[in-house]
């Protein structure tokens, strides 16, 4: 068996095998993993791959941190079920996902529900299953009264809040400044008296101020503020006060020039913080939340060339896979200029023969593009082209109805 690090055409680590000039998934050369799933394309995770991600964070994380999964990265049943031992929570953003949570086995105190606009449909049941709601607004604290005096059962609320700050360097920015997420700081004491008076059952509070950050020293400030603002939002609180989800926003490297984020010192900086924060509020549990970080390198999307052509002297493979299963590789997912996945022909990993490919898939449109001049081995017609870091955010973040061609499958 060859050891991932002969795979230099990218920046990226390889967390796979392998074999015979093949990469292996989960035991399997692709050949015979497709003929497993049946049909190309389609999206394969592994879950050693996950478990060394989570043991990675309880190797350098305070132990006293609870560890969260957000299924929004990935919500496939299967997935969901094995993360279920391995984390202490779930975060979920719709009635699906709170649906999946409970069936996978997670107990409902340890699953929290976000998201702007949640529907009066989606707060009856978070309501009847006994989950915590994050509040995102008044309008929806107002809601959660009525179903919760209509039901005439507890409900369980966390505020969440909108920072002053932001998460610099963040790929997506979630507080700071004017957002849909979560409720202003000069809102919560108000908000704080009608949780109090409508006897809801308070939970804590919700701080979410960005994602996909690969910044250690930015990360580690902004920790750093997250902890003064719970002290100010706790300075005067009449409340019991149970915990305190405090974000994620942990990164994976996807393009030339990034590096993977370095987890220790982010661990020891919060080892400090939490030192001082046991002791100002004792009792209460602190939650990381991680979603993209814990699956994002753990998949890989496979599809399989369909046809080859030159035009003006550059080479195509044109597959069977494209953005209606994989939007954010063909980079018309928050990409501003668009940059190539990390990318090989997967059944033919070392070729003496490189050749500059352009990638595309089926539809018709120019968008429908998966890898643009890259230097891959030589490919024929039936290999099969292999994405990585496509663990996250892929098969449910795509349209995968767009132009009506056959969705993809998963394992």
């Amino acid at each position: 068996m060859e050891t991932n690090s002969k795979i230099k055409s990218h920046h990226f680590v390889n967390p796979f095998p392998i074999e015979k000039n093949s990469l292996m998934i989960g035991g399997f050369p692709l050949a015979q993993l497709a003929q497993i799933v049946g049909k190309t394309p389609f999206y394969a995770y592994d879950r050693a791959v996950i478990k060394s991600k989570i043991e990675l964070l309880r190797q350098y994380l305070p132990a006293t941190l609870q560890l969260h999964y957000a299924i929004k990265a990935n919500p496939m049943p299967s997935l969901v079920s094995s993360m279920v031992e391995w984390v202490d929570g779930f975060d979920v953003a719709s009635g699906q996902e709170l649906v999946n949570a409970i069936n996978a086995g997670m107990p409902v105190d340890k699953i929290s529900f976000a998201g702007p606009g949640k529907t009066p449909a989606e707060l009856q049941q978070a309501i009847a299953a006994g989950i915590t709601l994050n509040v995102e607004s008044p309008t929806e604290l107002g809601r959660i009264i009525e179903i919760k005096n209509h039901l005439q059962l507890p409900a369980k609320v966390a505020l969440r809040v909108n920072p002053s700050f932001e998460l610099k360097s963040s790929g997506m920015k979630m507080g700071g400044g004017s957002k849909q997420f979560g409720v202003d700081e000069d809102q919560v004491p108000a908000l704080l008296h009608r949780i109090e008076s409508n006897g809801l059952d308070f939970q804590g509070f919700h701080i979410f101020s960005g994602s996909q950050n690969l910044n250690s020293d930015a990360i580690q400030e902004t920790h750093g503020r997250i902890f003064k603002l719970i002290y100010e939002l706790t300075q005067n609180l009449t409340l019991p006060l149970k915990h305190i989800n405090i974000g994620g926003g942990f990164g994976i490297p996807y393009f030339p020039g990034e590096k993977a984020l370095d987890i220790k010192p982010i661990g020891e900086n919060l080892s400090k913080l939490l030192n001082e924060a046991h002791t100002r509020l004792p009792g209460v549990i602190f939650v990381l939340e991680f979603g993209r970080y814990l699956v994002g390198e753990a998949g890989v999307y496979i599809c399989q060339i369909m046809d080859k052509k030159i035009s003006h002297g550059q080479e195509f493979l044109i597959t069977n896979g494209g953005l209606h299963h994989h939007l954010a590789a063909s980079g018309n997912f928050g990409q501003v200029i668009r940059k190539n996945y990390p990318v090989i022909i997967g059944n033919k990993i070392h070729t003496p023969k490189k050749i500059n490919y352009t990638i595309v898939g089926p539809l018709c449109t120019p968008l429908d593009t998966l890898g643009e001049k890259m230097e891959l081995s030589e490919a024929d017609i039936g290999d099969y082209v292999v994405i990585f870091q496509s663990g996250a955010y892929g098969k449910t973040a795509s349209p995968e109805g767009f132009l009506s061609h056959p969705g993809c499958g998963e394992i």
